[in-house]
């Protein structure tokens, strides 16, 4: 009985030195605004929103020639980010890597997420991808295949889930019977039309009604998308993407006893906060299971676009999108 013991005292010992020893966060993909205002609020303790526990100490370009706004701002970004003194640009991912504890994989496309996932995943070392986790579905589905055969702990998140979970602490409105969520949702030629901004009020939406969705129908025109999800326990969740109108977020939860439409206030603070315990504990905020069934819910979105507008269950479009 006292081995075990003593082995316990080391491991708890060990685990708070852990916690408390500032993490090594490398970023990769310096195309996004995301690697400014995290490094801002990870490495500056005299920013209002600090989160500490991590450090920014590395950086590896990125870009994607083919997107402006991601091609238009990678050397601004990078030359932003080398002003800190702790962060070193690496020329390759593997360099970068070797010398970090955590990556944040941030390219604001999607497309080249599956490759640096490659690359990083076999380390083992936790992993946090920014929206989309993938370019598409099945990219999807083989970074999270990657995880779990390395056994590396990872998880993506869009902030606009912790606006939701904090607006919504407290509110009663009994047995929830569906949710409304609206945002922004240009379309991006390179992506699944959801992927690339839509997907925000649709993580919106799963924030509120979890997992279970069976079938998805979409009306499609020039400055608005309505999506609408059937649960299995009839449940029914609606998200409206727009175009060419004010910017705004918003959610409506609609339950047995009240309907409630809270103010959110976003920031990226309380994702970083998340993140950072994240690399801390090696256990994620976010399941796999969840975030492949929103990005399955995006597809099928799409798919129904492509009939028509007819129901495209969830089901067909993961079986339809396996990795080869």
């Amino acid at each position: 009985m006292k081995i075990p013991l003593l082995l316990s005292a080391v491991v708890l010992a060990a685990a708070t030195t852990l916690g408390a020893a500032e993490i090594r966060v490398g970023l990769i993909g310096l195309d996004t605004s995301h690697v400014i205002a995290f490094t801002k609020t990870l490495n500056d303790p005299k920013n209002k929103d600090h989160v500490p526990g991590a450090r920014v100490v590395a950086v590896f370009k990125g870009g994607s020639p083919d997107i402006p706004s991601s091609a238009n701002r990678v050397e601004g970004y990078t030359a932003d980010l080398l002003k800190y003194p702790e962060i070193k640009l690496y020329a390759t991912v593997a360099e970068l890597v070797k010398n970090v504890d955590a990556i944040m994989i941030e390219s604001v496309d999607g497309r080249p997420h599956l490759k640096y996932a490659r690359e990083v995943l076999p380390s083992g070392k936790p992993t946090f991808i920014d929206k989309p986790v993938g370019g598409t579905l099945r990219d999807t589905l083989e970074i999270y295949a990657l995880a779990k055969k390395h056994n590396t702990p990872m998880f993506s998140s869009s902030s606009l889930r912790q606006a939701v979970q904090s607006a919504l602490q407290g509110a009663k409105y009994g047995e929830l019977r569906g949710a409304t969520t609206f945002g922004p949702c240009e379309i991006e030629p390179h992506h699944p039309d959801l992927y690339w901004y839509g997907i925000h009020a649709c993580e919106m939406l799963y924030t509120v009604m979890g997992r279970g969705c069976q079938t998805v129908v979409r009306t499609h025109t020039p400055n608005a998308d309505i999506v609408t999800g059937v649960w299995s326990d009839g449940r029914v969740g609606t998200v409206r993407g727009n175009r060419n109108t004010k910017s705004a977020y918003g959610v409506t939860v609609f339950g047995s006893t009240g309907v409630v439409s809270p103010e959110l206030k976003t920031g990226y603070a309380p994702l970083l906060r998340e993140v950072v315990k994240f690399f801390q504990t090696r256990v994620a905020p976010v399941p796999a299971e969840d975030t492949i069934e929103l990005m399955a819910f995006m597809e099928a979105a799409d798919e129904s676009k492509r009939r028509g507008g007819v129901p495209v269950a969830l089901a067909d479009v993961l079986k339809a999108n396996q990795p080869k």
